[in-house]
């Protein structure tokens, strides 16, 4: 007892959230805590009359632990219907709360790793930042990747499924396995990721067939320091000079479209994602470059769009997209924080729908990292009146429109 207690006064590394119960070196145990909470007003698809609304977008739970010196554990709750909205209801379905990880770690070295369990499927960089650690407030952007649909989790108003067009996005999990590992060829640093997950079922794929997805990111600079293939969106300057290049691949037979119609079709997801922070010299401040490049292939033809009620399961994004943005944090402190003002810009091209596009430009006022931040920003664009999720299809039609956001982000 009397070390446990001791060992609550510790804290791990930033890698991990929350305060630390320790019995001794190979045995620990970490709670944390993360919520996010925004005020959102958006002009109407004709104009004039704004919504007003407040959100509750996330609110997590933290558990982690180590059993072994080989051995460690994660266990991480959301609330998923949070933000969702329950017709007109306030509090969207009884706010759900519910298993979002259920991890069991084998970190053997630096080199050779296994995660099994309930992870993120290793993506791009903007889905492995997950919505704690982008450099923006929402950085899910750029259309979804079927993990977003398949880890049963309520995807559309009070988990309707996808074929509604909600909630995909927040959480990119899947049940399955990842191997990883980090090499440092020349002086750089390698990250490699595979992995096999449960990928979608029901929908278009009725024989069992799983996902397959791989990623390699290269750092030719300093290294990223997180835990196990997860990333980040800005350091903050923390990290020194960041140079990394990315890419990944997602396969799954039978992953997109609509088994009823017969329009389904394999899915192939292929993403570059570019990450650059440089500290400015004679402290005058960070600069932040985030880039990614998604093309998927998921061609189950228009006819899908047509399924009978509930609609196509799995009409995944089929097309390209890109989005770009860069911050620069001011170095002078303002009262508790500091200020870091950005412009970021989103294209989504689907095949069977019409051309979407988006400008962002917002202020963050830094407290302490991604652990307190509030964030005030703006958007034009059309994305959200054409639609965003799962809306890919023939007749998407909307003006561009305003919208301004207040946002504020908590985590230990």
């Amino acid at each position: 007892m009397t070390a446990l207690v001791a060992g609550m006064g510790t804290t791990l590394p930033s890698a991990y959230a929350g305060g630390t119960i320790k019995a001794d070196e190979d045995k620990w145990i970490s709670i944390g805590m993360g919520i996010r909470s925004s005020f959102n007003s958006q002009e109407g698809a004709a104009g004039g009359h704004y919504s007003n609304d407040f959100k509750i977008d996330n609110a997590r739970i933290y558990i982690n632990g180590q059993i072994h010196k080989y051995v460690k554990f994660t266990f991480n709750t959301d609330c998923f219907n949070c933000n969702v909205g329950a017709g007109g209801t306030q509090f969207g379905g009884n706010s759900n709360i519910g298993l979002l990880d259920a991890i069991g770690k084998f970190e053997i070295n630096e080199r050779v790793n296994l995660w099994v369990g309930r992870t993120l499927v290793p993506s791009e960089r903007g889905e492995l930042n997950g919505p704690f650690y982008h450099a923006t407030f929402d950085g899910f952007r750029t259309p979804f990747n079927p993990a977003d649909f398949s880890g049963n989790f309520p995807s559309g108003p009070n988990g309707a499924g996808p074929g509604t067009g909600g909630q995909a996005g927040l959480y990119g999990r899947d049940n399955g396995a990842v191997f990883f590992g980090k090499i440092h060829p020349f002086g750089t640093h390698l990250l490699y990721v595979a992995s096999v997950f449960t990928g979608a079922r029901g929908g278009p794929n009725n024989t069992g067939s799983l996902l397959y997805a791989g990623r390699l990111q290269w750092n030719l600079l300093n290294d990223e320091d997180n835990p196990g293939y997860y990333t980040s969106g800005t350091y903050y300057g923390t990290a020194g000079d960041i140079f990394a290049i990315s890419g990944n691949v997602i396969h799954q037979k039978d992953g997109a479209g609509d088994f009823v119609t017969g329009n389904r079709s394999d899915f192939t997801g292929a993403t570059v994602d570019l990450l650059v922070e440089k500290l400015i010299p004679n402290n005058m401040g960070v600069f932040t470059f985030n880039a990614e490049f998604k093309r998927y292939w998921a061609n189950y033809g228009v006819g899908a769009f047509a399924a009978p009620a509930p609609g196509c399961a799995f009409c995944i994004f089929n097309g390209h997209s890109w989005t770009v943005y860069g911050l620069y944090l001011i170095p002078q402190e303002v009262g508790i924080g500091r200020f870091q003002p950005y412009l970021r810009f989103t294209s989504i091209d689907p095949l069977y729908s019409a051309l979407r596009q988006e400008w962002e430009y917002g202020l963050n006022y830094i407290i302490s990292g991604h652990n307190a931040r509030v964030s005030v920003y703006g958007r034009y664009g059309d994305i959200e009146t054409k639609g965003f999720v799962n809306t890919f299809g023939p007749g998407a039609s909307g003006n561009k429109v305003d919208s301004f956001h207040v946002a504020l982000q908590l985590q230990y």
